[in-house]
């Protein structure tokens, strides 16, 4: 099937209120414009590098998500392309981001990255840290604090992800109960191209998906901890 078809299938299927983001890295502009064409409205980018590629081509006729690790001095450069940033786990990289938003008069969407399997080696905030890191958050003027996004194992059984995906919908609705000034528990990203179903069972309303959209890619060193 094509990048076409693949599009049109998935957007078919998604419950209303779910929407789709386009998992792009490594793709080519070719490729990201055919599935926009297809009716994709949402790019999620992991790499500043490649964002910068791809966005200077197709400019603002989408959203763009950032969904990969952000470094600090990317901060910048990430503030003027990217419509929301989805992995925020400490006060440092937000603090970051509220600066440089405040630079340019731009106040930037954020979700808080849950690390739902308490894995050391990855990304996101421990569930037990997640309200003092949101309530500390919620002070930035540039920043919009949108919900939260987590990940689950990328292979293997789909069921695998539902503990994680459980977890996370717990916290989401642990933190819109607060009623929190500055924080609104709208989006709950879950799920990848194994997962998705599962996530969406589990109440998320973002699904991240790349290989079932442009089908499989190369697979890089850099990848192994990142989307």
């Amino acid at each position: 099937m094509t990048i076409s078809q693949n599009v049109r299938e998935i957007l078919g299927e998604l419950p209303d209120g779910v929407r789709l983001v386009a998992a792009a890295k490594t793709r080519t502009v070719e490729e990201v414009l055919e599935a926009i064409q297809a009716g994709v409205d949402i790019i999620g980018e992991n790499y500043l590098q490649e964002a910068e590629k791809v966005h200077s081509v197709i400019g603002d006729r989408v959203e763009w998500h950032f969904i990969g690790r952000l470094q600090k001095n990317k901060i910048k450069k990430a503030v003027k392309i990217f419509d929301m940033i989805e992995t925020i786990d400490s006060i440092e990289i937000a603090r970051e981001i509220d600066r440089r938003c405040r630079q340019i008069d731009k106040k930037m969407p954020v979700l808080i990255e849950i690390n739902s399997g308490r894995e050391v080696q990855k990304a996101g905030v421990m569930p037990e840290d997640a309200e003092e890191l949101i309530r500390e958050i919620a002070q930035f003027e540039n920043i919009e604090l949108k919900g939260l996004m987590t990940m689950g194992p990328r292979f293997g059984d789909p069921e695998d992800s539902r503990p994680y995906f459980s977890e996370t919908r717990r916290i989401f609705e642990s933190i819109k109960a607060l009623n929190l000034p500055g924080v609104e528990m709208k989006y709950l990203s879950m799920g990848m191209t194994n997962s998705y179903c599962v996530a969406i069972q589990e109440g998320a309303n973002l699904v991240r998906i790349g290989t079932k959209i442009f089908g499989e890619r190369e697979y890089r060193q850099r990848d192994a901890w990142t989307v």
